[in-house]
């Protein structure tokens, strides 16, 4: 499925949520390192259908990403996960772009949603405390792979991720910079098949440039927010950002057979 973007109109409406969309993203790689995108997703949607909005956003990730870079150094990356991480995910994003050309992602969508909820639903089970767990090399392919899959198909690579790397127990930064840099290569690998998908037409490049100026103090002041929160926060604040992300997914994917 191959299709030119539906470029939409340049009104004043139009630029002022992609912005304020754009500006959200930026704020959640600046303050968790990246995996929320989907959170703005919803705002692009009210003037623009789901499918051009992703398209619009693909090459934007790249230039968010490599802006949050200036935040989250090397010293914050934990490449043991890294390297476990990465191979999954160039084979889950290649396997995502089959997905979306050929199969119904809608139950994708609410597969992902539910393990997401279930995920948060035993952690708070726990008392809503951080569990210390060993790393294990099958279960970041898994996470790599299923993230690949679900980055490509939805922009909502997050869940599967932070699902692997908050059991750790890793530090506030060293998890917002491992995440962080597997999004910066993760949105730069599926930017080229995106824009195979959806061919961005006329205003489209115009609206991404008027975007751009959203990304330097969007990261900015995540970052200044992340340096305000204490360990615990940021964690309880990721939990409750995957209850917002999976109950996005679900919606998505329920009200697409439903539609």
């Amino acid at each position: 499925m191959i299709a030119s973007s539906v470029a939409p109109d340049l009104t004043a409406a139009t630029v002022l949520v992609a912005f304020a969309g754009v500006f959200l993203i930026c704020f959640m790689k600046g303050a968790f390192g990246g995996g929320f995108a989907i959170v703005g997703i919803p705002l692009l949607s009210i003037v623009m259908d789901p499918v051009t909005a992703g398209g619009l956003l693909a090459p934007l990730f790249v230039a968010m990403d490599l802006y949050a870079l200036r935040y989250w150094k090397a010293s914050t990356w934990s490449r043991p996960d890294l390297v476990r991480l990465l191979p999954g995910l160039l084979i889950g994003i290649g396997l995502g772009y089959l997905l979306f050309r050929f199969l119904d992602h809608h139950a994708i969508a609410i597969i992902i949603a539910v393990v997401t909820l279930m995920f948060v639903g035993l952690w708070l089970a726990g008392g809503g405390k951080v569990a210390f767990r060993q790393r294990s090399t099958p279960k970041a392919i898994t996470a790599g792979l299923t993230s690949g899959i679900t980055t490509m198909v939805a922009h909502s690579g997050g869940p599967p991720l932070a699902m692997y790397l908050l059991p750790l127990g890793l530090s506030k930064e060293v998890y917002a910079g491992t995440t962080s840099l597997f999004f910066t290569l993760g949105n730069a690998t599926k930017a080229v098949p995106w824009l195979l998908l959806v061919r961005p037409a006329g205003s489209d490049w115009t609206l991404m440039a008027i975007c751009l100026l959203a990304i330097p103090s969007g990261v900015w002041l995540g970052w200044r927010i992340h340096g305000m929160l204490d360990q615990h926060q940021i964690y309880r604040a990721c939990y409750g950002l995957l209850v917002v992300t999976a109950l996005k997914l679900l919606w998505d994917g329920v009200s697409g057979y439903l539609g």
